[in-house]
């Protein structure tokens, strides 16, 4: 009967071992995270940079290169009679080339070339519209009918047909804009002033000492 009263011990208690598994298994999940954040934070800086330099260098508008490339005298008449008027006529032909070192195409406007003497405009041409694409060059012929009549200084103009030799100059411009992908648009103008001498001595009426800027 003694042993009927004995007491059973009751089994131990166990810990649930899952906390400290879960414990092990998250702490990797916030270092995962962790990691995927600073990747993250590390993309959009590079991606920024990329942008900026995209922006600076390709998106950043260009003045285009503007060139005479080409002139040459055509029909040249002139007088020079002390009794008379002294004057001068001809055309002079041109070819201009322009040079476009955007990524974007430059779409220019109704342009000017004006021939001058002792600073007075004695011609001028117009220019049609018309487009460079993106990274490309183009040429563009002109004629200019050159007359004198608008001269006052009839004086200076003596002087310098007997000594042979007419110095002109010829001012071009070109303004328009420059387009990337029809949503950018930048207004540029591209110019240049050249001078020039015309050797009336020459059988040729040769334009020398061509100086551009």
């Amino acid at each position: 009967m003694a042993e009927d009263n004995q007491m059973v011990p009751l089994p131990p208690l166990k810990l649930n071992p899952r906390n400290d598994e879960e414990f092990a298994a998250v702490k990797p999940q916030q270092e995962k995270s962790s990691k995927c954040l600073v990747y993250l934070l590390a993309g959009i800086v590079i991606l920024s940079a990329i942008f900026l330099v995209f922006a600076l260098v390709v998106m950043r508008p260009r003045t285009p290169h503007l060139e005479l490339s080409l002139v040459s005298v055509k029909n040249l008449v002139y007088t020079n009679n002390n009794a008379s008027f002294p004057s001068f006529n001809m055309t002079l032909e041109a070819e201009f080339s322009i040079e476009n070192p955007n990524f974007g195409m430059f779409k220019f406007e109704n342009s000017t070339a004006n021939v001058l003497y002792g600073g007075t405009t004695v011609g001028k041409a117009i220019i049609g519209k018309g487009l460079v694409r993106a990274r490309g060059k183009e040429k563009i012929k002109v004629k200019v009918d050159v007359r004198s009549y608008r001269l006052s200084d009839t004086e200076k103009l003596s002087k310098d047909i007997n000594s042979g030799i007419l110095k002109l100059n010829s001012l071009a411009k070109f303004s328009g804009k420059v387009k990337f992908w029809q949503i950018v648009k930048k207004r540029r103008t591209a110019s240049i002033n050249c001078s020039m001498s015309l050797n009336l001595t020459s059988h040729a009426f040769e334009l020398q000492d061509l100086i551009c800027s």
